[in-house]
């Protein structure tokens, strides 16, 4: 190898180092194609740091994030800390997505500082399946230290970002050091041919990915073991075809 060629090879691996980023990780599949095809190695990396949002401040996306992170959650083995600052973590939500009671270390802090300092000690200890720490703001440096602390252990973290008021989501376009950016949207259930509500859908983003596109996806909430599906009128197009079904 020449000099020049080592050089180069030196300075891609400092900035990879840099960015909290190495070359291959484990992946956790959403088991659709359609996704999987679209994100690095063919699933969500795993020992990171991740960030899933509601479409701004409606209670109804942001039920559909948490129930799109409870999803992840309860595909990995283990337990899984979930960090609030206020005391309305519904337990029977997590549970149709997959992750039952019996899983979850619950911890409900005062303030957003406390529940980051939970997050990054849960990531730490390294004995837990994923930590989702429920936030509003988050800075570059504390997004550096979860994803590092992730890093160190493989545990997989997922900031679960919720806001009061509308106008405090402009904190979800600040760069961090988050593998993928999430926004999960709600959708209209589809009918059934007899009375009753059909399984709820998604609009899922992928608004950010390193090494990765974005995208957006029609998708049917998860399901009672953390899988999502594909709605009929999905899943028999092909996968050319244009309209809101289109990968963006």
């Amino acid at each position: 190898m020449s000099a020049s060629s080592a050089t180069l090879s030196a300075l891609r691996s400092r900035i990879s180092h840099l960015e909290g980023h190495v070359q291959a990780h484990a992946v956790l599949p959403f088991g659709l194609p359609e996704l999987d095809r679209r994100l690095p190695q063919g699933g969500l990396a795993l020992g990171c740091l991740h960030e899933v949002a509601g479409s701004g401040a409606g209670a109804d996306d942001g039920a559909a994030a948490a129930c799109f992170a409870a999803g992840i959650a309860a595909r990995l083995p283990g337990q899984v800390l979930w960090c609030v600052t206020r005391a309305d973590l519904f337990a029977p939500g997590l549970a149709q997505a997959g992750l039952t009671p019996d899983r979850v270390i619950h911890v409900e802090a005062g303030d957003e500082t406390s529940v980051l300092a939970c997050m990054e000690e849960g990531l730490r200890h390294g004995g837990l399946a994923a930590v989702v720490a429920e936030i509003g703001r988050l800075s570059m440096t504390a997004s550096r230290r979860l994803h590092l602390a992730a890093k160190n252990t493989g545990t997989t973290g997922i900031a679960l970002r919720r806001w009061r008021w509308l106008a405090d989501a402009d904190d979800f376009g600040q760069p961090t050091a988050a593998m993928t950016r999430w926004r999960v949207s709600e959708r209209p259930s589809a009918a059934l041919p007899v009375p009753g509500l059909g399984r709820a859908l998604w609009l899922v983003e992928l608004m950010r990915a390193r090494a990765g596109e974005t995208f957006d996806l029609e998708v049917e909430a998860c399901d009672g073991t953390g899988h999502l599906g594909l709605p009929a009128d999905v899943a028999d197009r092909p996968a050319a075809a244009g309209g809101r079904y289109a990968f963006g």
